[in-house]
C-alpha cells in the first residue's frame, strides 16, 4: 500500500495537481476575505437656526452608510439662536460615563448651557425608542441624561460668539462690547474684557445702526493654542485688538491698511471690518475673513516689525465668505474654529486652510510659502506696489456638482477614529446650509495629500474631493452647527446623576494646570 501511496504521489506530481496543505489553504484564505473595514461610529450633530430651535441629532456611520436619528429638538431661545460651542469631553473614569458641555448664545441675549452625553444610547435605550420612531416620521433617539445646567445672564445685547478654550473656562462675546470669562464648575463670571466703541465719523454707507449710535460689538475672537494670547475683530473698526488673557489686558492695535483692504475687495462703501478668525493648529498663523474674500498672517513680525499679511486665500472675490476651519491630513485632533493645545504640535506646512461660500461650496486652500501662487493680471494692475499672493486652491467639497446651490452657513471638520498611523482615519464634515439641510461628506487622507501634491494651479476648475455619505433636513434655517464624535460606551457604565461632577474635577486639574 505504501508503494502504491508512492505511486499516485508521483502521478498527481506530473499531472501538475497540487496537494491542498494548511498554507495553501490560508493563502487562499486570505486572497478571498475581504478588506477589513472601519468599525462604524456615531457622530453628534447640533444646530442652531433663526427660528430658536436647538436642534441635535445623531449621525450613524458605517462605511459609506449614514443612518440619522433625532436626540433633542425644543425651542431653546426666545429669539434666534446666534452660535454654538462644545466642550472638549470630561476625563474617563472607571464606572462614570463622560459628558459635553453645550453652550447657545442668540440674540435674546441669553446663554443657555447644557450637558449632553459623550456616549451613544445604550441597546436598551434604543430598544425603546423603537416604539416612539415607529410612531414618528423620522427616527428618534433619545438621551434621558441631556439636560440643561442653566443660563447666564453676563451680556446685555446679542451674543455673537462662544468658545471653550479648556473644559473649565467659556469665553463668551456680545455686541456690547464684552468678551466674558466664565468658570464652568461653578458658572461664576471670572473676568469681562471691555472692547473700545468706534468714534462716529467715518461711518461707512449703508450702516444699520439706529440713529445717533455708531456700530458696535465683538463680531468674532479666537484664542492662541496655548491659552495666552487672543485676538478679537470689532464692529465698525478696520483693524484687530490683541489681548493677554494672562493679565486681561490690551496687548496692541494691528490695522488694516488700505492697500490690504483693497487686496480683499473691501472698498470705499465697504465697512472694511473683520467677520472671523481663526489660528491654526500649530499656532504659526491666524486668517481674518473679510465680506468676499481672506486674509492670511503670520504670528511672526515682518521686516518693519508688524504683522503682515502673507497672503489672501483666492484670488477673486466673487462670493461671499461664510465660515473658517484648519485642518492637518498629517495628524492632530480637527476642530471647526477652535484649537486645542493638544494639537499645538502639529506640522505647520501640512496645515489646509477650509472656507465655506454663499455658492454652496467648501473649498480648501494650501497656505504654505512654496504653494503661494502669483497671478500675472495682478502684478500688471498693481505696478506701483507688490501685490499679496494666493493661496494654491487644492479642491473643493459640494457645489452644484453635488446638487448643493444654497449657502453653506458654518460647518465641523471631523477625524473618523478609525485608520492606521499613516492614515489617521478620513475627515468627516458636517456642513449646515441655509436651506435647512446638513450634508455628511467624507474626504480621504489620501485625497487631500495628493490633491496638494498636483502641479495643477490653472484654478478655472476647481477639483472635486470626497463624496456625500448623506443629508438630513431640519427643515429649519440653520445659523450655526457644532459636532463631535461620539466615544463608544463602555461595558456597565451608567451615567453619573450629579451634573458636575465629571466637570468639576477636570476643572481643577485644568486650574492647577494653568497656574503652574
Amino acid at each position: 500500500m505504501a508503494k502504491r501511496k508512492r505511486n499516485e504521489q508521483a502521478n498527481g506530481s506530473k499531472s501538475g495537481v497540487t496537494a491542498p496543505t494548511k498554507k495553501s489553504k490560508a493563502s487562499a484564505a486570505a486572497s478571498l476575505a475581504p478588506p477589513p473595514s472601519r468599525s462604524p461610529y456615531t457622530v453628534q450633530v447640533v444646530t442652531g437656526s433663526y427660528d430658536r430651535i436647538l436642534h441635535g441629532f445623531t449621525v450613524a456611520l458605517d462605511g459609506d452608510r449614514a443612518e440619522f436619528a433625532d436626540t433633542f429638538l425644543f425651542n431653546a431661545h426666545s429669539s434666534a439662536i446666534r452660535c454654538l460651542a462644545l466642550s472638549p469631553a470630561s476625563k474617563p473614569e472607571p464606572g462614570k460615563a463622560q459628558k459635553v458641555m453645550l453652550a447657545s448664545g442668540s440674540s435674546d441675549e441669553r446663554i443657555n448651557v447644557y450637558n449632553i452625553s459623550a456616549h451613544p444610547p445604550s441597546a436598551t435605550r434604543q430598544k425603546e425608542d423603537d416604539v416612539l420612531s415607529r410612531l414618528a416620521p423620522r427616527k428618534i433617539l433619545e438621551n434621558p441624561k441631556n439636560r440643561e445646567v442653566g443660563t447666564l445672564l453676563h451680556h446685555a445685547s446679542t451674543v455673537t460668539r462662544l468658545a471653550f478654550p479648556s473644559k473649565s473656562k467659556l469665553m463668551s462675546a456680545s455686541e456690547d462690547s464684552t468678551i466674558a470669562v466664565t468658570r464652568t464648575r461653578d458658572m461664576a463670571l471670572l473676568s469681562s474684557l471691555k472692547a473700545p466703541i468706534p468714534k462716529p465719523y467715518g461711518r461707512p454707507s449703508g450702516d444699520t445702526a439706529a440713529l445717533g449710535a455708531t456700530p458696535s460689538g465683538v463680531n468674532d475672537f479666537a484664542v492662541h493654542p496655548t491659552g495666552k494670547l487672543m485676538i478679537s475683530l470689532s464692529k465698525g473698526e478696520k483693524c484687530m485688538r490683541l489681548w493677554n488673557l494672562t493679565t486681561g489686558k490690551k496687548g496692541g492695535v494691528l490695522n488694516f491698511g488700505r492697500e490690504m483692504l483693497q487686496e480683499v475687495g473691501e472698498g470705499r462703501h465697504s465697512s472694511g471690518e473683520g467677520r472671523a478668525i481663526t489660528w491654526s493648529h500649530a499656532g504659526d498663523e491666524f486668517c481674518v475673513s473679510f465680506d468676499r474674500n481672506v486674509l492670511v498672517f503670520p504670528l511672526a513680525p515682518g521686516e518693519d516689525g508688524g504683522i503682515q499679511p502673507k497672503c489672501k486665500v483666492m484670488a477673486d472675490s466673487r462670493t461671499k465668505v461664510h465660515a473658517l476651519a484648519y485642518l492637518t491630513p498629517s495628524g492632530g485632533e480637527e476642530s471647526s474654529r477652535d484649537t486645542d493645545a493638544d494639537a499645538a504640535g502639529s506640522n505647520a506646512e501640512d496645515s489646509l486652510l477650509a472656507v465655506s461660500t454663499e455658492d454652496g461650496r467648501i473649498l480648501f486652500f494650501s497656505t504654505a510659502d512654496e504653494d503661494l501662487v502669483q497671478s500675472k493680471a495682478e502684478a500688471d494692475s498693481r505696478k506701483g506696489g507688490s501685490p499679496l499672493p494666493s493661496a494654491k486652491c487644492i479642491g473643493q467639497v459640494g457645489g452644484k456638482e453635488m446638487g448643493v446651490a444654497g449657502r453653506i452657513k458654518d460647518f465641523t471638520i471631523l477625524r473618523a477614529p478609525s485608520g492606521t498611523d499613516e492614515n489617521k482615519g478620513d475627515f468627516v464634515i458636517a456642513a449646515g446650509s441655509s436651506d435647512g439641510k446638513v450634508r455628511i461628506f467624507c474626504v480621504a487622507v489620501s485625497e487631500l495629500v495628493k490633491a496638494r501634491k498636483s502641479k495643477d494651479d490653472d484654478g478655472s476648475k476647481q477639483r472635486q474631493l470626497g463624496k456625500l455619505l448623506g443629508a438630513y433636513e431640519t427643515q429649519n434655517r440653520i445659523t450655526c452647527l457644532e459636532a463631535f464624535v461620539m466615544i463608544p460606551r463602555p461595558d456597565g457604565v451608567e451615567d453619573s446623576e450629579d451634573e458636575f461632577e465629571d466637570v468639576s474635577e477636570d476643572n481643577d486639574d485644568d486650574d492647577e494646570a494653568a497656574e503652574e
